[in-house]
């Protein structure tokens, strides 16, 4: 297995493995570590089968639950990203967010999958935000590992969310509930329960306000943290090409699909790995 980094500070390319096959439990867990440092891995010219997907998930952890997303008859877990090229509406995956940070133990891992990519766009960007925590002062640091944060998934798939009010012809079968109004506690700043390194833990998807606060006492604070935690020099952009697969640790990363590719189609197939409670 050889790794190349993308940037200075997240991401790699990795090659010299065939994920047709069934990996060791010795590859198994050189991936997964690799993944841990990287923060997201891509793995390029990987002919897709949907049983190489489920296979490796299984490989590295085990399949998280998948809430309000409809899996693919007959594969509980895999979950079709795609827009047709005359589909309008909003991107899926369109805001900086980590995968289901709403769960009380969100995923570890999320893989997703190229089967149709368009030739330009459609790119996706990650985030690192193990380095966005360690570039903040050291008095808002230290203020941050006090505070808990409030998440939910009722922004975006409450009966009355974002992606009810935009469901008009689109392809992805999403069952929206208020079900997602429901609210989890997590740390703002968690420690990674592998590699021990603090990340802070928020985003604009699923954060809904400090623990305690209003949300119009959070407001100001969350706001910066969003912006500062995005900022250039902490990520990572990936353009897709046919039978790629991206690998992250959504307990140290967001990431965002750009919509830049309207009149073109985009299809990935997408799992996640069971993970642990944030903590400290």
């Amino acid at each position: 297995m050889r790794v190349t980094p993308i940037t200075g500070v997240i991401g790699a390319e990795v090659t010299g493995l065939d994920l047709t096959r069934p990996l060791s439990s010795e590859q198994a867990a050189a991936l997964a570590a690799t993944v841990v440092d990287h923060k997201v891995i891509v793995l390029r010219d990987q002919p897709y089968a949907t049983e190489h997907l489920e296979r490796l998930t299984l490989e590295l952890g085990g399949h998280g639950h998948t809430p309000f997303l409809e899996s693919m008859a007959g594969h509980p877990g895999v979950v079709r990203v795609v827009r047709e090229a005359e589909e309008g509406g909003i991107n899926f995956g369109g805001k900086w967010h980590s995968d289901w940070s709403f769960q009380p133990e969100p995923p570890a891992f999320t893989l997703l999958w190229s089967l149709d990519v368009p030739e330009v766009g459609g790119d996706t960007m990650w985030t690192d935000q193990e380095r966005s925590f360690a570039t903040l002062s050291p008095g808002l640091r230290d203020t941050l590992r006090g505070l808990r944060m409030v998440h939910s998934a009722g922004w975006a798939y409450s009966a009355d969310g974002v992606l009810a009010r935009t469901a008009a012809g689109r392809t992805m079968t999403i069952h929206t509930s208020d079900e997602a109004l429901a609210e989890q506690v997590h740390p703002a700043v968690t420690v990674h329960p592998v590699s021990g390194r603090e990340a802070l833990f928020v985003n604009p998807t699923y954060t809904m306000r400090v623990d305690g606060w209003t949300t119009a006492e959070s407001a100001p604070l969350l706001e910066y943290l969003y912006a500062h935690s995005t900022r250039e020099p902490f990520t990572c952009r990936v353009r897709w090409t046919p039978d790629c697969l991206a690998i992250w640790d959504n307990r140290s990363t967001q990431h965002l699909a750009i919509d830049d590719y309207r009149g073109h189609r985009r299809e990935l197939h997408r799992t996640t790995t069971a993970g642990s409670r944030p903590s400290r």
